[in-house]
């Protein structure tokens, strides 16, 4: 299993990036996939998570009502963060991560996304930098 993010890059405040990050040779139907990010100096914070066995979004406070996580159904399983009106404080290098939801396991993206010890996969990761 290989996750590769792409769409890093440099925006002004206030714009638009989308990053992506398939999952090439995932074979797993119940997962989830979380969006962290650790800007330079800082501890690694959970942005936002999607989980495929009912389709929820759990989104940190700091993003929340700016990004959007969604999913497509091609079989590398992209999933999409959409991040809109950009600030200089979302600069930080962002990784995607996948989770194998196991049956019976009643973990939520909002339980994931606060524990990236148990993502099982990792991206290696996509630049953002936003510019005031």
């Amino acid at each position: 299993v290989q996750l590769v993010e792409s769409g890093g890059g440099s925006a002004q405040a206030g714009g638009s990036l989308r990053l992506s990050c398939a999952a090439n040779g995932f074979t797993f139907d119940d997962y989830a996939i979380g969006w962290f990010r650790q800007a330079s100096g800082k501890e690694r914070e959970g942005v936002a998570c999607f989980s495929r066995r009912d389709s929820s979004h759990y989104y940190a406070d700091s993003v929340k009502g700016r990004f959007t996580i969604s999913s497509d159904n091609t079989k590398d399983h992209t999933v999409y963060l959409q991040m809109n009106n950009l600030k200089p404080e979302d600069t930080a290098n962002y990784r995607c991560a996948a989770h194998v939801l196991h049956p019976g396991e009643g973990s939520t993206c909002r339980d994931l996304l606060n524990e990236p010890y148990l993502y099982d996969y990792w991206g290696q990761g996509t630049q953002v930098t936003v510019s005031s």
